[in-house]
């Protein structure tokens, strides 16, 4: 009997599909378990494909791409449909894939499977059946699970976790490449010594693992025999884990092939065309998920690396005083910006301390940033005042936006926000130089926030020879500074205002203790305020999203050890005393002094003190402006107990010139001042002094007080006023 003979008489047809062609030849059998006459036939791909349910055609694509890579049969279950669709039979395909130049071509065999009898199980579940439903799911649910892990430790563990439709491997190993040798980057189902035997492996061992690596293409040993046969010389490193079927896939990423892939399986798995296509699915899944988690752990590792660099670790043990600082990056991209901080110390013995932040967040930014911050660490080392750095600072940025974006666009150009404070710590003087930088905060001793209004300048970049003038503050025992880049105040929408706000319940509740620890967590507290739980800068960046970057410097004094402090009298009562000066120049900072009055009594029983207080210190601070050469100098202090405090203002200046009393009409727009200090104020007085004068005023918070008289010195030189 002929071989088409037999093949006929067993239901099976030839064919053979030319893909480069386009073209299938059919024998008589093949031709007729097709729909069509039963006589040899050469027909279009098209035509051919008709015959086939549309889904069935899509499934043996899939189906022959993978045999094509493995070399390995094309099994698929047709389901033949006629000219209306309706399904005529189906049909078991086999064939075998070549490759000729650069296409393929299949030669296989058609069979027709029968219908099962009631009462009986199909010997073959139809391809659309449960199975291929859940194998969608489980490669729907694995993608997604893979997508979202950040790490490579987390793809592996999601990996261990992936539930196969039908067969699960219960060990799992993933190789590396590490130069001519592999690595184990991780496995599951195995104890941690079992990787030992296969560190020390070169590419050209004979192991599945490393052939796969070699030539890209898949191995499947569904026995031990068959593992044995073919690999003798790494078998006995197998056979002792018991295993009874193996499968070894490629990790290909962008046409690299990065490693490869091992499950292995306790029962035998015959590795059917649909499990080594789910296999195949989950392998280029997670060659994908390694190499995305690698990309980011790399950046990571650089963004680490930039800002251990860039960030310095303040020195916590300055005589009499504590610093503590924080970084956190915005945790997109590299994780690295323009904001930074720096403690210098200085050839007067005093330090520096500098915060700053360069416009953007991205890797240009955090180039200028370094530049930009061992410029000031050169200026402040020759010795220059804060005033002098700052500009330096500012002409060699705008020299480098000259050079480096010449022709550019302006938006292109770069600029920064930067505070320089030379520090004393043996008195606490501050001398502060602002280029367009947030103020710093003071919490005084007794635990309120004050914001310090200081005189600033453009931001550096902006003017080659910006000027920048000083402010002088001083620091008092038990007082502690917070500056701070703008993240910190405005994120979420925030203005200056209402970010300090937010801020002000934790740094007033913050409670200094004996072992300085207490600074840290202030730090601490203060960043997770805006983005949740944070971390040192040295620790590494945070997982979480943010909207810019953060940079937080603090700078306590502490309280001298001569019984002003702990059971001394100030820490019991502590005196809150606010201080600023305002230029004949600079009328706009009365609006500040009134502000810092008001900060000042936040928590004074009476409202309507308060607002006589604000209200004296501006007649008196305008008086000085408009009626003398010089500036104004305000002080305010409050001590005594909670409920029974007194608070007493000087607004001093270097006139001569004594007020006296007046009475202005209805109508007169000055002559008021002397009238709303009788009428509002507790006390007060004007006390003549060696260059100048002094005009005060007392509020006392408990009502019942009676107001202190009025001094003789201070009404007989109430004799002059300039008209209020």
């Amino acid at each position: 009997m002929r071989t088409k003979d037999l093949l006929a008489a067993i239901a099976t047809g030839l064919w053979r599909w030319d893909n480069a062609s386009g073209q299938v030849a059919l024998d008589a059998e093949a031709a007729r378990l097709l729909g069509l006459p039963a006589e040899p036939v050469e027909l279009s791909e098209a035509a051919v494909r008709s015959r086939f349910h549309p889904v069935d055609f899509a499934e043996i694509n899939g189906i022959v791409q993978l045999a094509v890579a493995e070399e390995t049969l094309a099994e698929a279950r047709l389901r033949i449909v006629d000219e209306q669709g309706r399904v005529l039979r189906i049909v078991r395909s086999r064939s075998r894939p070549r490759l000729v130049d650069g296409d393929f071509e299949l030669v296989g065999t058609l069979q027709e499977v029968p219908e099962p009898q009631p009462g009986t199980s199909a010997a073959h579940t139809p391809i659309t059946g449960d199975w291929r439903r859940s194998r969608e799911a489980f490669l729907l649910d694995a993608g997604r699970a893979l997508a979202e892990a950040r790490s490579t430790a987390e793809v592996l563990r999601v990996a261990a976790g992936l539930s196969m439709p039908g067969f699960m491997p219960d060990g799992l190993a993933v190789f590396g490449i590490e130069g001519d040798r592999i690595s184990v980057i991780g496995h599951h189902g195995h104890h941690p010594d079992d990787q030992k035997p296969f560190l020390d492996m070169t590419l050209d061992t004979d192991y599945p693992a490393a052939e796969v690596i070699r030539s890209g293409r898949a191995l499947y040993l569904p026995s031990p025999e068959e593992y044995s046969r073919r690999y003798p010389a790494t078998w006995p490193l197998a056979a002792p884990f018991g295993r009874m079927s193996w499968a070894f896939l490629p990790l290909v990423n962008a046409g690299r092939t990065i490693g490869a892939w091992m499950a292995a399986f306790a029962q035998p798995v015959a590795f059917t065309p649909d499990e080594r296509s789910v296999l195949t699915t989950v392998a280029r899944m997670l060659a994908q998920a390694l190499a995305r988690a690698g990309m980011q752990e790399e950046q990571q590792e650089l963004a680490l690396g930039l800002q251990r660099s860039m960030m310095p670790t303040v020195q916590p043990d300055i005589p009499g005083m504590t610093v503590a600082a924080r970084y956190v990056p915005t945790g997109g991209g590299l994780e690295v910006g323009g904001d930074w901080y720096d403690m210098i110390p200085l050839p007067s013995g005093r330090l520096a301390l500098v915060i700053g932040d360069v416009q953007g967040h991205d890797v240009r930014a955090a180039g200028l940033m370094g530049q930009l911050r061992i410029a000031l660490r050169a200026y402040a080392s020759e010795g220059h005042h804060p005033d002098a750095v700052l500009a330096r600072a500012s002409r060699f940025l705008a020299g480098i936006n000259a050079t480096e974006f010449h022709g550019h666009a302006e938006d292109d150009q770069r600029f920064a926000t930067c505070l320089y404070i030379e520090v004393d710590p043996a008195t606490g003087l501050l001398d502060i130089a602002r280029a367009g930088h947030p103020d710093p905060a003071i919490r005084l001793a007794d635990g309120t926030m004050l914001v310090r209004p200081t005189a600033g300048g453009l931001p550096l970049g902006i003017v080659p020879d910006a000027d920048y003038p000083t402010t002088r503050l001083v620091l008092e025992p038990g007082e502690t500074m917070v500056v701070c880049t703008d993240g910190l105040i405005e994120t979420g929408g925030h203005d200056l205002e209402t970010g300090w706000a937010r801020l002000r319940d934790i740094i007033e509740s913050h409670q200094p203790d004996a072992d300085h620890e207490d600074l840290e967590r202030l730090a601490d507290a203060l960043v997770q305020a805006v983005h949740g739980p944070s971390s040192h800068h040295t620790t590494g960046p945070l997982v979480d999203r943010r909207e810019d970057d953060i940079a937080v410097l603090l700078l306590r004094r502490e309280v001298a050890s001569c019984g002003v402090g702990a059971g001394g009298p100030l820490a019991r009562q502590p005196v809150r005393r606010t201080v600023l000066a305002v230029a004949q120049a600079e009328p706009q900072r009365i609006a500040e002094a009134r502000r810092q009055v008001r900060e000042v009594l936040h928590d004074w029983a009476d409202a309507d003190q308060v607002d006589s207080a604000v209200l004296m210190v501006s007649e008196m601070i305008t008086n000085v402006l408009t009626h003398t050469d010089g500036d104004a100098l305000l002080v305010a202090e409050i001590s005594g107990a909670p409920g029974a405090r007194r608070i007493r203002v000087d607004v001093s200046d270097s006139s001569d010139e004594l007020p006296h009393r007046r009475s202005p009409g209805e109508l007169a727009s000055s002559g008021r001042g002397l009238v709303l200090l009788e009428l509002l104020a507790g006390a007060w007085g004007v006390d003549p002094r060696g260059d100048g004068k002094s005009t005060w005023f007392e509020l006392y918070e408990d009502a019942a007080e009676a107001a202190g008289p009025v001094s003789p010195e201070s009404e007989s030189a109430s004799e002059a006023e300039p008209a209020a």
